[in-house]
């Protein structure tokens, strides 16, 4: 399996298609909000133009008043990723969302247990009068390794994470890094793209200017004429969170685009930094003006390690 990964807005994927053009693949979105119906400017989905014919796999599979879990996401990238194999085409996990792709790489144990929401909702309560550091900070006393690779905003998964260890007394951390099932065998090449940090910032801004021109605004509106809002869990996501008050009349429209820029850039840094601690990555230069020169680069690398040849 080819894996591409890096942080938001460094042209993953315009890249990913130019390469499973050339070598028979298939696209499965690492990016969990890409599942969901109805969110489709502000999660980058890309378009059926964009796809260029190439199968893309786990978009729009949800609706927002659902949830799609790290646990949910890794099985059907097993079930998928043989299931490509077998057509004779590869497949190409695509994203930026480090747990959820690290949680396929690296096999990661969901212990199976049912959401406790009387606890969890102790836990958000707690988080909102004191600060989500003071419950990272807690986090990081029973179960250190989860919170280093937790940033504290991620209130959903620091609290999964909490409640984990509260019920069964073992830190969620001791279920990672086991080997995949034997029957999905994954041999993966990890290729990370990134920019240099200026560069990159300019193309945040420019691609939060082109999501509201694309009519983001209104992409939240109809949401939330639906119902939806800050109780459901997508609607928290980058982008739908800061346009929300807009949408209510609550802040102006430039104050949350200076906030999603701001939000956007500390994405990436965190995505970078996530990735920058797994050494199986192969990272790549990627130019801000023309991020589909390292297509070749990523071709070659995919032939050096199993022989597939692109297509003429």
């Amino acid at each position: 399996m080819l894996v591409l990964v890096g942080p938001t807005a460094t042209g993953k994927s315009a890249v990913a298609v130019e390469v499973a053009v050339r070598l028979d693949g298939e696209v499965i979105t690492g990016d969990p909000q890409q599942a969901y119906r109805g969110m489709d400017i502000g999660t980058a989905k890309p378009s059926l133009a964009e796809r260029k014919g190439v199968p893309h796999h786990l978009l729009d599979i949800k609706d927002p008043t659902e949830l799609f879990t790290v646990a949910e996401f890794q099985r059907l990238v097993w079930e998928l990723a043989p299931a490509i194999r077998a057509r004779g085409r590869l497949p190409m996990l695509v994203g930026g969302t480090g747990l959820y792709v690290t949680a396929v790489l690296d096999a990661y144990d969901f212990p199976p247990l049912e959401p406790d929401w009387e606890l969890r909702a102790r836990l958000r309560g707690e988080a909102e009068a004191l600060g989500p550091e003071a419950l990272h900070g807690r986090l990081a006393e029973v179960d250190p390794s989860a919170a280093a690779r937790l940033h504290p905003n991620d209130l959903r998964r620091v609290i999964r994470a909490l409640e984990v260890y509260y019920r069964t007394g073992q830190p969620l951390s001791a279920t990672w890094d086991r080997s995949p099932p034997e029957a999905v065998a994954l041999d993966a090449l990890v290729v990370g793209l990134f920019m240099d940090r200026d560069a990159l910032d300019r193309r945040i801004e420019a691609r939060v200017q082109q999501q509201l021109d694309a009519g983001l605004l209104e992409e939240v509106a109809a949401l939330y004429r639906r119902g939806l809002d800050e109780r459901y869990y997508p609607l928290r996501a980058l982008g739908y969170r800061e346009l929300l008050p807009v949408v209510r009349g609550e802040r102006s429209l430039e104050q949350a685009r200076a906030d999603l820029v701001r939000s956007t850039r500390r994405l990436a840094r965190r995505q970078l930094t996530w990735f920058r601690r797994d050494p199986r990555v192969r990272w790549l230069r990627t130019p801000a003006d023309n991020p589909l020169a390292v297509v070749e680069a990523i071709t070659r690398l995919a032939q050096e390690k199993w022989g597939r040849r692109p297509k003429s």
